[in-house]
């Protein structure tokens, strides 16, 4: 197959690229600098159409993964940059679409799991799941991450490709042994003995293991009746206290330090991030993926995180 990433230098279209090239597949990746990669790097500015959009005529599978990090505060120029980073590129990704004469035959939209509500009372699937924003409890920084999420969505809504299937992905954290990734930063606080609860510890925690989460991108390529939102996430999400226990179990630490909603926002200042990554329940199940009988290899936090400590090791 021919596919296309948008956005691809980052951690997870690292992981993409990594596994779609194994299998002999060729992959572009468009990016706003050129840099070193296994595969073909064509330029783009990611708001306007220019050559790269030949890229796109022929192609079997674009993926747009285009956006500013959201790991940093959320000031007025960064909330800008992050959100018209995701609807530019997104918009831009959809005119191309529409203009090729031999479109895309999969357009797999990047999201977020955290478009979903707050909440500790029930999962959020795609069919029953409660979009989040009208929480009484939600902080600002929360409404504006969901805002973000649903401007995203609704950027690729604009368009009618009607030979394209359109597929978005709300994606849960993507966990892998990459440097700088948030499974990293995760084992880093516990290698230090800090990882213990983050506030009050009830928050669910929504994640994905990196293989799982590529094996479930090969399969909305594959299932062509699959379009929509669609969750990738493990389908067992569990509260932050239990989640950082088997983290520091698989790594073999006995103890971590909690952490108060106070300390937490002390330090988000000192690390220039936002605690509502920490803080916010994503309670996620991917019932698409369930209903479509998708074989997880890694459905308990218990053995991802055994095998992705195993292979930081290895690694690192």
């Amino acid at each position: 197959m021919k596919i296309v990433i948008c956005g691809g230098t980052g951690q997870v279209g690292n992981v993409l690229a990594r596994a779609f090239l194994k299998d002999k597949h060729d992959v572009v990746i468009l990016s706003r600098k050129l840099k070193s990669a296994p595969c073909r790097v064509t330029l783009w500015d990611a708001e306007t159409i220019g050559d790269w959009a030949a890229e796109f005529e022929g192609a079997d599978v674009v993926i747009n993964l285009a956006g500013r990090s959201v790991n940093c505060r959320y000031t007025a120029e960064n909330r800008q940059q992050i959100m018209e980073s995701r609807v530019k590129s997104t918009r831009v990704v959809g005119e191309a679409v529409t203009r090729a004469s031999r479109p895309p035959r999969v357009w797999l939209q990047m999201s977020t799991a955290t478009i979903y509500a707050h909440r500790y009372d029930g999962a959020n699937d795609e069919y029953t799941g409660i979009l989040g924003g009208s929480e009484a409890d939600a902080q600002d920084t929360w409404r504006f991450s969901i805002d973000v999420a649903k401007a995203w969505e609704q950027a690729a809504d604009e368009w009618d490709a009607p030979h394209t299937r359109k597929v978005k992905m709300r994606a849960a954290m993507v966990m892998s042994p990459d440097r700088g990734g948030v499974f990293d930063t995760l084992l880093g606080l516990v290698r230090r003995g800090l990882g213990g609860r983050a506030g009050n510890g009830r928050q669910y925690v929504s994640w994905i293991h990196y293989e799982d989460f590529v094996r479930a991108v090969y399969w909305l390529i594959q299932h062509e009746e699959i379009e929509g939102a669609v969750n990738l996430a493990a389908p067992n999400p569990l509260p932050n206290a239990h989640f950082m226990r088997e983290m520091r179990e698989a790594w073999g630490v006995p103890f971590g330090l909690p952490a108060t909603e106070m300390m937490l926002e002390v330090g988000a200042v000192f690390m220039r991030t936002e605690t509502e990554l920490i803080l916010k329940s994503r309670r996620v199940v991917p019932g698409k993926l369930l209903e479509g009988s998708f074989d997880f290899q890694f459905p308990t936090w218990e053995n991802a995180s055994r095998d992705l400590c195993r292979q930081w090791r290895a690694t690192h």
